[in-house]
């Protein structure tokens, strides 16, 4: 659990809601149906059309971490490294065979069947570098989804304003609506701002840096199974491993 994420979100939360009482306007003219339509429905709808639907699945599929981070344990990872590392010393590549099914991780598991397999280690660079991109590569546009979003809502909250200072400007025979209405014209303004830079934004630059720690991660495995297959010494392994945590 990312307590930071929640805490941030928290005061998120109260920053814009205390202020609008501190300032006099009250929270309820924070609440208005127009504003949200044209605000929070738009910018949903632009990023549809700007989104495929793959890259919109993962989005949602990792919009998770932000609260709950995957969790990687680079200590047990160095340690299963070196584990076995040791084993394929005194059993060979082969004897690593049975540790395969054990492996829940897809991409520390593929790795470790190329060793298994006898491959070169470039054969296994490349290939896992390949699949390390890929993954980095998928995950990154995923995390833009959210950025996106942060670029667009602040725009549509202008285009709320707009839309509620025409109406105003349709009333000024009545003065009495004046107020009211150009209150109600600037809470669109409110919403756009305020969820692309309490939100969305925050949302994206945390999912990169998760995605950026996974890739250190995968780095390090790539790293070790190399050493592996090169027959290195185990503690030099696990001393070059212990760099990926510093």
């Amino acid at each position: 659990m990312d307590f930071l994420s929640i805490l941030g979100l928290v005061l998120a939360l109260c920053a814009v809601l205390v202020g609008a009482v501190l300032k006099g306007a009250g929270i309820m003219a924070l609440v208005s149906a127009a504003a949200f339509m044209i605000v929070v429905v738009g910018t949903i709808a632009a990023i549809l059309v700007q989104t495929p639907l793959p890259v919109m699945r993962r989005a949602l599929a990792i919009f998770g971490w932000v609260i709950r981070p995957p969790v990687r344990d680079g200590n047990g990872l160095i340690g299963k490294i070196v584990e076995w590392s040791n084993t394929a010393r005194k059993q060979g590549l082969l004897g690593l065979e049975p540790m395969i099914d054990r492996e829940h991780d897809p991409f520390v598991k593929k790795a470790l069947q190329l060793v298994v397999d006898g491959s070169e280690p470039d054969a296994i660079s490349n290939v896992m570098n390949v699949e390390l991109h890929v993954r980095e590569h998928a995950d990154l546009t995923a995390a833009r989804v959210f950025e996106g979003m942060g670029v667009y809502s602040p725009t549509l909250g202008i285009i709320g304003a707009v839309l509620g200072l025409m109406a105003v400007m349709q009333n000024l025979a009545d003065p009495t609506r004046l107020g009211h209405g150009i209150a109600a014209a600037f809470t669109a303004t409110v919403y756009g701002i305020g969820l692309a830079n309490l939100f969305f934004l925050p949302v994206s630059a945390k999912l990169k840096v998760i995605i950026h720690r996974q890739t250190q991660m995968r780095e390090m495995v790539i790293d070790g199974m190399l050493s592996i297959a090169q027959g290195e010494n185990p503690r030099a392994i696990e001393s070059k491993l212990q760099g990926y945590l510093h």
